[in-house]
């Protein structure tokens, strides 16, 4: 009697593990084009668009004629320099809003079915990381057109870097939204991210001028790096008081505050999935 082999071979069936097997070990970690539109139509939905549109929007047009008594700058006018900053807000705060939506997953038992599937950690991971920063373009689009408008003067290199930068530095604050997604309750998370980003932001030098030893402090805070980066072709490194932060050190601040909320983020991760 001859007997049957199965799920030896390359060609075995889904209930062997190997096309999983190999999915988890491919440069993409099981990444796929239908798991990062899925996430997308996730995110934009009604209620997170109106708020990642309409707040930024808000901010920008009560700030953009708060300048300070004689505030020139190098390369633009105030306007310039609030809408900068009002766009890393909001890219920011819409990246740490969609990445902690990962609470309501961690709470469904979702993420354990994520476990058992082809895609490998890293790969989710990266999925809502990606996904939250495309989310961030939205408010970083809107701020950008209301500057259009609204007296703007910069040189076309001001925009180009500032805005770009603005947006791709979402991604420090979707490793943070991940962190927090995972360590909160939904609930609580709900009306975190919010809080969380409205105090960063001050204190990174966002919507008021700092100088003194407010402006000392806030050199160490996440947002402060990101901002310094976007606003440096504008300001030169300099602010309105002619304190001046250097371009490395805007760099060294950005990098260890994304590898900081990374850590945490995938510590969070494999606390949550049981993984070691």
């Amino acid at each position: 009697m001859s007997s049957t082999t199965t799920g030896t071979g390359p060609g075995s069936g889904p209930g062997t593990g190997t096309g999983t097997r190999e999915a988890r070990n491919s440069p993409f970690s099981g990444v796929n084009p239908v798991f990062i539109g899925y996430e997308l139509r996730r995110r934009f939905n009604r209620q997170t668009t109106i708020f990642t549109l309409l707040l930024p929007a808000v901010l920008y047009l009560a700030l953009f004629r708060t300048a300070p008594d004689g505030a020139t700058l190098p390369h633009g006018n105030f306007a310039a320099w609030m809408m900068i900053g009002i766009a890393v807000y909001g890219a920011a705060t819409a990246a740490v809003s969609s990445a902690a939506t990962i609470s309501v997953e961690k709470a469904s038992g979702w993420m354990r079915t994520m476990a058992l599937s082809p895609l490998a950690p890293p790969g989710y991971l990266f999925v809502k990381v990606l996904s939250s920063v495309l989310m961030a373009a939205v408010p970083v689009a809107i701020v950008g057109l209301l500057g259009t408008f609204t007296g703007v003067e910069a040189t076309a290199t001001v925009w180009v870097t500032s805005l770009l930068v603005a947006w791709l530095g979402a991604a420090v604050f979707a490793a943070l939204g991940i962190t927090l997604g995972l360590a909160l309750k939904p609930e609580t998370v709900m009306h975190m991210p919010g809080l969380t980003m409205t105090a960063l932001a001050f204190l990174g030098n966002l919507f008021i001028p700092l100088s003194g030893t407010m402006l000392e402090i806030s050199r160490y805070s996440p947002m402060f790096g990101v901002s310094t980066l976007a606003r440096y072709s504008l300001t030169e490194g300099y602010s309105f008081s002619g304190e001046h932060s250097s371009f490395a050190m805007a760099v060294v601040n950005t990098v260890a505050w994304f590898a900081a909320f990374s850590f945490m983020a995938v510590r969070r991760f494999r606390k949550s999935t049981g993984r070691n």
